[in-house]
């Protein structure tokens, strides 16, 4: 699973990437500072099942305080978009290059409007950010839709001519984009497609048919970045009302940014997504820090219960991919060879069974499968037992 950063240059991508991941990347305040894109470890939030046996877990990846678990993702903030990428205006083509490796974007947004169309700062207010979402939209359609369209004309040819299945060709044509068979039996069966008869499918069908799948497969959520700056709350609210097949939330990635380093440098007490934090030593901090914390839970922490950037991780991975976290353990013993408690915690799609679970943890543990134990109720479960988040599981195998 990948977590992709986008959106117009010069909005803040990289210093939500930086805030979400701590990773060392260049901020700038001109247009395309990302050239090439970066890579890097976010976490997601969840209960450890530490609470759950009042013990203490020893996390091999990632960290845990007082029962709550951070889980690392992969994450990559791509180079900043321009109305026409898809035609390789900007960085256009490797733009789309590196989006296509990702599963779930991020779409990062100044809705404060001080970020013009070609990312450059202007007063806020002058330019509408609600533009940045329409024509991030319109980008990636038409990308999805020149992939469709590469070769398309012999290609339909083709398929009429051999009597072809058009949902597995198609499948297979646009596999690149996590486009399955499955997928488009459905979207045939949704568009009420023609599929005897191929060459007479319009453009604007084939535009529809790009526009369903970057949908389905580059599922988004928006990222209101600079929502303390003049102007941003009152786009927020007016990008909630005209978008509302999108989940919008309001961050401050620079906010998280400063939380993040404060507590790094053990000045705050701070939990990533929490609404609060707690200034470890007064003596440590200067007058412009303590005035810049202050401003911030006043402005940030108290108006939006948090800065936005830890809730918009967990949304992305838990709701539009549909993830959910599974510890392995055991009845008797939750430690690992070395002595560790609960070590691990593994990040799964929806509908996961204890036999996914096993080929998760392990492929000869998947391969030689007897039956796995629900470690919580210490029910034995079969091969196809569903999961559920936050469940531990043991797994029997064969030697």
């Amino acid at each position: 699973m990948l977590v992709g950063v986008v959106g117009k240059a010069n909005v803040g991508k990289s210093t939500f990437f930086k805030a979400a991941t701590l990773a060392e990347v260049e901020i700038a305040n001109y247009p395309f500072a990302t050239i090439k894109p970066n890579h890097g470890i976010g976490y997601v939030k969840v209960e450890c099942a530490e609470k759950f046996f009042k013990t203490t877990c020893n996390p091999r990846f990632g960290y845990c305080i007082n029962g709550t678990r951070f889980v690392p993702i992969d994450m990559i903030d791509v180079a900043g978009l321009v109305p026409g990428a898809h035609e390789g205006k900007g960085m256009g083509n490797q733009f789309m290059n590196d989006l296509n490796q990702a599963d779930v974007l991020i779409h990062v947004v100044d809705i404060s409007g001080s970020t013009n169309e070609k990312g450059e700062p202007i007063e806020p207010g002058q330019y509408d950010p609600l533009n940045d979402i329409r024509f991030l939209e319109e980008e990636l359609d038409y990308w999805y839709l020149d992939i469709l369209k590469k070769g398309w004309e012999k290609f339909a040819r083709s398929i009429q001519q051999t009597h072809k299945d058009i949902r597995k060709e198609l499948a297979k044509q646009l596999s690149s984009l996590n486009v399955t068979e499955d997928l488009m039996k459905q979207l045939v069966v949704d568009m009420d497609l023609d599929v005897e008869h191929v060459t007479f499918w319009t453009e604007d069908q084939l535009m529809e048919i790009a526009r369903r799948l970057r949908k389905i497969t580059k599922p988004m959520i928006i990222a209101a970045n600079k929502i303390d700056v003049k102007t941003g709350k009152e786009n927020y609210e007016r990008a909630v009302k005209e978008f509302p097949n999108y989940k919008i939330i309001p961050c401050s990635g620079e906010s998280e940014l400063a939380l993040r380093e404060a507590a790094k440098h053990e000045l705050i007490r701070y939990l990533p997504g929490d609404a609060n934090f707690e200034i470890v030593d007064n003596g440590k901090l200067n007058d412009r820090q303590k005035n810049g914390l202050d401003m911030l839970k006043k402005n940030i922490l108290d108006v939006y219960g948090g800065t936005g950037v830890q809730q918009i991780l967990n949304y992305a991975v838990f709701e539009l991919l549909g993830y959910m976290h599974i510890f392995p353990g055991g009845v008797h013993k939750l430690e690992d060879s070395e002595g560790r408690r609960l070590p691990d915690c593994f990040l799964l799609p929806a509908k996961s069974t204890a036999l996914d679970f096993a080929f998760k943890v392990h492929t000869d543990l998947g391969k030689k499968f007897i039956r796995a134990i629900d470690v919580k109720t210490r029910m034995t479960v079969g091969k196809d037992h569903p999961l559920k988040p936050g469940d531990v599981v043991e797994i029997i195998a064969n030697k």
